[in-house]
């Protein structure tokens, strides 16, 4: 038994240094130019937050649950948000009333006007009728054929159309007057319906956002909130990965940096997985870090290192999206001279999605 507890940690540490000896000789082998590092696979992450307070109703998604664009990922209720689309939608229905009420009042003001017209055009006709008698006796009393009580009366009765004719137009400006107030208020309640409407759809997607949707296709991480639980406005719902950006963070030493860019050519392999990656570098460290823990350097660790990320091409990872996996471990290489040619064990090497395994 004693033996046997003595050989557990030789033959640990003997599994330990054939891993670095294959890692040390894997990095021998590579062509001068070319530079490699191991690393983690990770996926973007993102947090799905609500936008209004409320209790979560359903949480429709599990983990680890491929999702698409617009996907309902929970649901939550709220009787304010619901109360709100009631109250805007009341609103708008009374102004719609008020729309009607001033339109009906509007075609009785029509009428008004039509009448004070047609008023107007009787006086004057009437005008013209009394000023042709009036000057009929007035050209009568100059020849004596008519008395003076005669050309009287034939200018009392034009002085009095006359006087008729004003009070018709009066009466017809002032039915205009009531048409253009009229004309005012179906505006007023015009605009009180396009307002109601406004609220009433400001309303209807504050209570739509309460249906917690995915804004991008991905992969479910966490549920971070639980069903029953009333979460305030900002509160994380769902944290969702991005399938579509994959990546590996590298870390290589200052002596190792010169001639790598932004945009320059890289590859994945990862551990276990018989195929090659085409990635592309997508950021590199404008200054030194203390390297982390779970990475390992040739002489064993250096205390500064330069992140280097190396991307996958977004059509791949969403191709492979059921293969790649965040924390997945491998290595990434890169060139600091970009002359020289990939090696043929670092050509892109890609299997058919449908033999992903």
């Amino acid at each position: 038994m004693k033996k046997l507890w003595i050989l557990i940690p030789l033959i640990a540490v003997a599994v330990i240094g054939l891993f670095f000896w294959q890692q040390y000789q894997s990095e021998t082998e590579l062509p001068e130019g070319i530079i490699s590092s191991n690393g983690r696979l990770e996926l973007e992450r993102f947090d799905i937050a609500s936008l209004y307070p409320g209790r979560v109703e359903q949480i429709l998604v599990e983990e680890g649950e491929d999702i698409e664009q617009d996907q309902i990922l929970a649901k939550l209720s709220s009787t304010q948000s619901e109360s709100q689309l009631m109250a805007a939608q009341a609103a708008e229905q009374r102004a719609n009333q008020l729309v009607s009420q001033a339109q009906a009042g509007r075609q009785q003001g029509e009428q008004t006007v039509a009448r004070a017209q047609a008023e107007v055009a009787a006086r004057l006709e009437q005008q013209k009728v009394a000023k042709m008698e009036l000057d009929n006796a007035r050209q009568m009393h100059r020849e004596n054929l008519v008395s003076t009580s005669e050309l009287d009366k034939r200018q009392a009765a034009y002085n009095g159309a006359v006087s008729a004719v004003q009070a018709a137009k009066a009466a017809q400006a002032e039915a205009l007057a009531a048409l253009n107030r009229l004309d005012a208020q179906i505006s007023e309640a015009r605009a009180g319906v396009a307002q109601a409407k406004a609220q009433e759809t400001a309303a209807s997607d504050a209570n739509d956002d309460m249906l917690i949707r995915s804004p991008k296709a991905g992969r479910v991480e966490y549920r971070i909130a639980k069903v029953g639980s009333v979460i305030a406005a900002g509160n994380k719902v769902v944290s969702v990965l991005d399938t579509e950006d994959a990546y590996m963070n590298i870390f290589l030493p200052n002596n190792q940096m010169s001639g790598l860019q932004v945009g320059d050519e890289a590859r994945i392999i990862l551990d276990g997985i018989d195929m090659v990656w085409p990635a592309n570098i997508s950021f590199i460290a404008s200054e030194a870090q203390f390297t982390p823990k779970s990475v390992e350097t040739k002489n064993e660790r250096e205390k500064l290192m330069f992140k280097v990320r190396l991307k996958l091409p977004p059509e791949t990872a969403k191709q492979y999206k059921g293969l790649l996996k965040g924390g997945m471990t491998g290595n990434g290489y890169v060139r600091n001279n970009t002359k020289v040619t990939w090696p043929e064990n670092l050509t892109v090497k890609l299997n058919e999605p449908q033999q992903q395994q």
